[in-house]
């Protein structure tokens, strides 16, 4: 349950700690599952992408830096009944209104030493206009994320002011990127299984990972049922996949 000191600190502050989200046996299911995706035995390549390939570099061009498979409910549809799907959507409903609703879903791993940095920005900025612009994200750390190996940082407060100018990363992972810098931001460690929750205007941002530790985020982001079905109706569906409709922009969420 949010209790209302939780929800004026999210309202003031746009993002929120929570502790011991999910069982140390559901943390065990999520890592597994994660592995089956990262090693294609469970085929996401439609939704899978590098959001690290704005960095221009020598490190080989197949490498992922970030790994970022979108929408592992849709290939794996038994997710939704799962304990991290309905955690979260609980916490979006009580922190945002009883219409919030699963838009999408997604994976973002940073692989031991490849220390690339998420750039600072607003999910917002990679979305399109809608009239009601509740949003919440729940990135949800399989790993203990911290400092060196890529937790979350936030501007406190970003989220009620106006969006900052953003820009393209790079020449390619379809980052986009905004200024701003660690001095503004508080950073929120996590152990397994706890998360931390964000308003899609929050300002934020990772390191990358430069030591020998795993970060692996799974992530639920919600909205409102009605302007889920705007989003659709738009022919935006977060995906990016050529062979579906609804096609879509990539967010990044650290």
């Amino acid at each position: 349950m949010i209790t209302p000191e939780q929800r004026q600190f999210f309202e003031e502050n746009g993002y929120l700690k929570i502790s011991n989200l999910l069982t140390s046996e559901e943390v065990t299911y999520y890592q597994n599952l994660y592995e089956d995706f990262l090693s294609n035995r469970i085929d996401a390549s439609r939704y899978r992408s590098d959001l690290g390939g704005h960095i221009d570099d020598n490190i080989s061009s197949v490498t992922e830096r970030i790994t970022q498979i979108m929408v592992p409910s849709r290939i794996v549809p038994d997710l939704l009944g799962k304990s991290l799907h309905i955690k979260t959507n609980a916490l979006a409903k009580q922190l945002m209104g009883d219409d919030m609703a699963l838009d999408f879903d997604m994976l973002i791993d940073k692989v031991p030493f490849s220390d690339t940095p998420t750039p600072w920005h607003q999910d917002c900025a990679y979305w399109i206009d809608m009239p009601d612009k509740r949003a919440v994200s729940c990135w949800v750390s399989l790993d203990e994320a911290k400092l060196d190996n890529g937790c979350m940082w936030y501007v406190s407060g970003s989220h009620l002011q106006p969006m900052r100018p953003h820009q393209p990363a790079g020449k390619g992972g379809g980052a986009l990127e905004c200024q701003a810098t660690e001095e503004e931001g508080v950073a929120v460690g996590l152990q397994p299984g706890e998360c931390v929750l964000h308003h899609g205007g929050t300002l934020h941002y990772s390191r990358g990972n430069s030591t020998d530790l795993r970060r692996r985020a799974f992530i639920t982001n919600f909205r409102p049922a009605a302007m889920i079905a705007l989003e659709r109706e738009q022919g935006y569906d977060h995906t990016g996949d050529r062979e579906v409709r609804n096609q879509g922009g990539t967010p990044a969420t650290n």
